[in-house]
């Protein structure tokens, strides 16, 4: 069960930001006011609902925590991923709910004029896209992971730790003592010889042994 909630996770994180980063609106504004053109404004959700690339991102670093954590972290994580497509399933909601107000930033862009009244005289039409509505869906998966977390997580497989027992092998095997070369015992014989030992004494080698 844990991949699936990885899975629904990331995409459920991916679709608020890519949904964020697109138009929600097309906003028309009084022809009046615009000198006559009548040309439609694109309102991303980056303008109609900024706080989604917060909780997009915080979406995609819970994936890396869910990867590593512990039993009864998971619940907490859980928690916090529910809570989080809450979130984002509120703010899409919210401004697909009030357009006029979601595009009034781009309005006091284009004229000038500030303040929600105002700016909503001056709206003549508003035609969402179906962009807030991906947010939602990805704000949806983001909940139903967070349960599943919740129900589920304490159950899932720990970390396998066999990459470390096979690193703490090759340490162990790197330590072992080695024979030493044919030619540094000549050296060492030759050394000896040298001194005036007898390399044939008994004696001598353990003494040079050690």
């Amino acid at each position: 069960m844990k991949l699936p909630v990885i899975v629904a996770t990331v995409v459920g994180a991916g679709l608020v930001l890519l949904s964020w980063s697109q138009t929600w609106f097309e906003l028309l504004i009084e022809a009046s006011t615009t000198g006559g053109t009548g040309e439609p404004i694109d309102v991303t959700g980056s303008v109609a609902s900024p706080a989604l690339a917060a909780l997009g991102l915080a979406g995609l670093a819970l994936v890396a925590a869910l990867a590593i954590a512990g039993p009864g972290i998971r619940v907490v994580l859980g928690v916090l991923e529910v809570l989080l497509g809450g979130c984002v399933l509120l703010a899409a909601v919210l401004s697909l709910a009030d357009p006029i107000a979601s595009v009034s930033p781009a309005v006091t862009d284009a004229t000038g004029v500030a303040g929600a009244a105002p700016t909503a005289e001056l709206v003549a039409s508003v035609s969402a896209t179906v962009w807030p509505v991906l947010a939602i869906v990805g704000g949806a998966l983001l909940v139903l992971a967070g349960i599943a977390v919740l129900v589920t997580g304490t159950r899932w497989p720990a970390s396998s730790r066999r990459y470390s027992d096979s690193r703490m092998a090759a340490d162990d095997a790197a330590v072992t003592p080695v024979e030493r070369p044919a030619s540094d015992r000549a050296i060492d014989d030759w050394d000896g010889l040298s001194r005036g030992d007898d390399p044939t004494d008994e004696t001598t080698e353990r003494h040079d042994d050690r």
